[in-house]
């Protein structure tokens, strides 16, 4: 790992964070990062324990002087998403994640950052350690699994945490304040077919969807991204139509919560097409990249001669599932008519995997609204068992209801009016923060959600403003000088 970054200010921020980030910690897999921040507390001589689920919490007295402050939870989600370039050797079960500096950028080489949340719990690791900072008694929540499910938060018991305001430091625009999230819930269809043989005169093809930018589900999802997925479908759904294409393979998308990238399908067509058939491909390519040119000027679309498969998709069953994803929503379902410019409704088609007899679609639906969440998971869950799919939902999750009374909320706009020339965006987000989890067992505790710019998470293209998060560490330090005094 760069030096480099060790060098940035403020290096008790960005040396955090280079510790963290050399700890492996997917989602799911997160005992290497649990037992690095269990040793980070205790060699500090805080108290420090796991709850049931293996969030960690590490409890800090207040300095001097901050005793009849209220107490205060610092929270932070320890686990990462992993996405990499089809192009990139890297291996996130063993391998620190390597970062350089990019101009007022710090990157990953080919991978994601995990700035979204490593920023977050470095400098709560910052304030833990720190000896000249002023702040009321602290519990810092470190919970797991937030990626993929929001496992942590859903699972932490009532009566563990002491504090009465939560400061989550996992937002990623430096000039906003969140005081709201959506909710989501994981709609999985999945059925069995029957494969058979190739037809004779066969020609293999194998069609590859790549270089999008891929991004966030939540965060991202209003900014017209192309989703793998949807664009092979419909390449799929045009050679079956005019040339009786058959599917071998599809194997698109990796996690519910990232707009899909990629794509790779093996196909047949009948020798008679051959020709026909690229020649007509490559007129829908056109258009694709045409539509999309301005938001993925990098999008790569080949079709390229392969072995011939041996077995393929029934056409029957075929039709019905290729019908059902051309039909299944991606992207904003509903605008928020109550906050400007807040996407309520969205889906993301996340996932799609047609293999050995049987098919697996996933999508990650996320609302403000819960009645508008289950709406549109029913819309899909009925394209889906159009089909003869089962559907399933899953890890559903709350939205975070805003408070525009918090009093909390007051100290930080006050905060950043007097540090900044301007004033902060009060804002609801699309993404799902752990604090609409967390207040279904803390619904007295005020919440607030703040941090660093953070650009393409959830994507390799996943970068962290340098001058930034030295804005965003300056808050946080004043922020805690102020916290309000006990009733």
């Amino acid at each position: 790992m760069s030096q480099e970054i060790r060098n940035l200010e403020p290096k008790v921020l960005w040396n955090k964070f280079a510790d963290l980030n050399a700890v492996p910690r997917p989602s799911k897999k997160e005992e290497r990062v649990i037992e690095f921040m269990k040793q980070f507390g205790e060699s500090l001589g805080l108290e420090t324990f796991e709850d049931e689920i293996r969030n960690v919490i590490i409890r800090k007295p207040a300095t001097a002087g901050m005793e009849n402050r209220k107490p205060i939870v610092l929270q932070g989600h320890l686990d990462m998403v992993h996405q990499k370039n089809a192009d990139t050797n890297f291996d996130f079960d063993t391998q620190g994640i390597d970062m350089y500096v990019d101009g007022d950028w710090v990157r990953a080489r080919g991978t994601t950052l995990g700035a979204d949340n490593g920023l977050g719990v470095a400098a709560i690791m910052a304030v833990l350690e720190s000896k000249d900072l002023a702040h009321p008694a602290i519990e810092a929540l470190f919970t797991i699994d937030e990626e993929t499910g929001m496992t942590g938060a859903l699972n932490l018991k009532g009566g563990i945490l002491q504090g009465e305001i939560l400061l989550n430091l996992d937002t990623e625009e430096d000039n906003e304040i969140d005081i709201g999230c959506a909710g989501g819930i994981d709609v999985t269809a999945t059925r069995g077919y029957e494969e058979e043989e190739t037809p004779e005169n066969s020609v293999g093809y194998k069609i590859s969807v790549k270089g999008l930018n891929g991004g966030h589900s939540g965060m991202d999802i209003h900014k017209g991204l192309g989703n793998a997925n949807k664009i092979m479908n419909r390449l799929l759904f045009d050679g079956f139509e005019n040339f009786g294409l058959q599917i071998a393979e599809v194997d698109g998308g990796s996690l519910r919560n990232a707009i899909p990238r990629e794509s790779n399908a093996t196909v047949i067509i009948s020798g008679i097409y051959d020709e026909a058939f690229v020649f007509d491909m490559q007129e829908v390519i056109g258009d694709i990249k045409s539509e999309l040119h301005t938001m993925e000027p990098n999008l790569s679309i080949t079709i390229e001669k392969c072995d011939t498969p041996a077995k393929v998709m029934a056409l029957g069953v075929q039709e019905g599932v290729v019908r059902a994803i051309y039909a299944a929503h991606n992207g904003v379902y509903r605008m928020s008519p109550d906050m400007e410019d807040l996407v309520e409704t969205s889906n993301n088609v996340a996932r799609v995997v047609i293999k050995d007899g049987t098919v697996e679609i996933k999508c990650l639906t996320r609302s403000s609204v819960e009645s508008s969440k289950m709406d549109l998971a029913n819309a899909l869950r009925s394209a889906f068992e159009l089909t003869g799919c089962e559907v399933e939902f899953g890890g559903s999750y709350p939205g975070w209801t805003p408070n525009v009374n918090s009093e909390i909320l007051d100290v930080l706009v006050d905060i950043y009016q007097k540090q900044n020339t301007d004033k902060p965006d009060v804002v609801a987000c699309h993404a799902g923060l752990e604090c609409g989890i967390l207040g279904t067992n803390y619904p007295d505790m005020d919440m607030i959600s703040f941090g660093p710019t953070i650009k393409g998470a959830h994507s390799p293209d996943e970068r962290a403003s340098i001058k930034s998060s030295q804005k965003f560490w300056k808050y946080l330090v004043e922020i805690l000088e102020n916290i309000p005094v006990k009733n």
